[in-house]
């Protein structure tokens, strides 16, 4: 399958504002959270969506001095992000290793990220409970010409979670 160009400048650090409807797709296959952590934040638009759903929500990015890498420790329920795309598999590693008891890690991702070997340990993981395919392209720029050219969909990961992953559609 051919790629084409968007026709603009990669964002430094990946940047990319997700729209309001691709984080409420989300929100019905998340289990009740007290808290959650959007460790990519930007300028706060999915955090501002988790707001409704749970009852804290900590935002925090690079941008502001705040290394979601270099963290040590994470006390809630779920840590929910769209993670630069170069750092994904490191930010998918680390979230897991912070909510190993019992918590929830949800990564927006291109749909075919699950599709490369060296990423199998992810997927393979127990945690691993649902891939939740978006039926409708993501639009990141206001003033873009022409249809979006990638898929995306929501990983989930569910330290509670029994048996094997399930697949979803949102719109």
């Amino acid at each position: 399958m051919s790629q084409r160009e968007s026709g603009y400048e990669r964002i430094d650090r990946d940047l990319y504002e997700t729209p309001e409807w691709v984080t409420e797709a989300l929100l019905p296959h998340l289990p009740a959270c007290q808290t959650v952590w959007e460790p990519a934040a930007g300028s706060g638009k999915m955090s501002r969506v988790l707001e409704g759903f749970a009852g804290t929500v900590i935002s925090s990015d690079i941008a502001d001095g705040q290394d979601f890498l270099a963290a040590q420790g994470f006390h809630g329920d779920a840590i929910v992000t769209n993670p630069p795309y170069a750092q994904a598999t490191e930010f998918i590693e680390h979230a897991l290793s912070l909510t190993a008891s019992s918590g929830v890690v949800a990564m927006l991702l291109r749909t075919d990220f699950d599709h490369p070997k060296s990423r199998q340990h992810l997927f393979s993981h127990s945690a691993f409970s649902k891939k939740l395919v978006l039926t409708k392209r993501i639009k990141w720029f206001e003033d873009s010409k022409g249809q979006p050219s990638f898929n995306h969909a929501w990983f989930v990961w569910d330290h509670r979670h029994k048996g094997p992953p399930t697949l979803a559609y949102g719109p």
